[in-house]
């Protein structure tokens, strides 16, 4: 029988039990919106931590956009999958409108959900990148990559649930990978959900509006 998640709240419960035991000296949260939020939002408020957003958004193949074949964030440059271009014969730069289109579209939400609070400092934080799974990993080897480049003292993805083969390859540019489940029958994250309702652009701000600490890191009760 399938070991399956009530919802993004149990998922976040039960990855927080995890993630409290593996905590650095200065954490921090990055949701991936928006399906991470839930999940990001009751490990940070488990644990005590401050919680912020790392904004994704995948850039799909010409004529299939459901398809990703790259991934980009508000302020850094795109990463593709080189294998699949080169496997649909694309080069990089008959995307870049579509990466353009993506990363203004990352920034609106980015604006959309911090509102006027300032960006978290990464720099020198242990920091934890949460999702609500893994299904390719290119959107969080995307938002990894971005968090690596502001220089923090860790970086960690934790997702509850995610394909063993998009698990495995995120070892190159994450300290440590913490994923509960990685069912050789992954399929899909919504699978291993008995709910996975879509997460609105209002479910998000709410969620952030009542984040633990605040977005420099104050306020948060300390870990334990």
């Amino acid at each position: 029988m399938r070991d399956v998640f009530r919802d993004r709240r149990d998922a976040g419960e039960r990855l927080a039990r995890v993630v409290r035991a593996q905590l650095g000296p200065n954490p921090l949260v990055l949701a991936m919106p928006r399906g991470g939020v839930p999940v990001a939002e009751r490990v940070a408020e488990a644990v005590g931590v401050p919680l912020d957003v790392v904004v994704v958004r995948k850039i799909g193949a010409p004529g299939s956009p459901e398809t990703a074949i790259g991934a980009v964030t508000a302020d850094d440059p795109p990463l593709f999958d080189q294998r699949a271009l080169d496997l649909l014969g694309i080069p990089e730069e008959r995307l870049a409108d579509m990466a353009e289109e993506q990363r203004e579209e990352a920034r609106r939400r980015v604006r959309a959900y911090r509102g006027d609070a300032p960006e978290a400092e990464v720099t020198g934080r242990d920091v934890v990148v949460i999702d609500d799974g893994l299904a390719t990993g290119m959107s969080a080897r995307a938002a990894l990559t971005a968090v690596r480049s502001r220089r923090p003292a860790s970086v960690v993805l934790a997702v509850p649930v995610g394909s063993p083969n998009a698990v495995h390859a995120l070892a190159d540019v994450s300290d440590r990978v913490i994923c509960l489940e990685t069912p050789p029958d992954f399929g899909a994250v919504s699978l291993w959900y008995e709910e996975f309702p879509q997460v609105t652009d209002d479910e998000v701000r709410e969620l952030m509006a009542r984040r633990p600490g605040g977005p420099d890191g104050s306020g948060g009760a300390p870990p334990g």
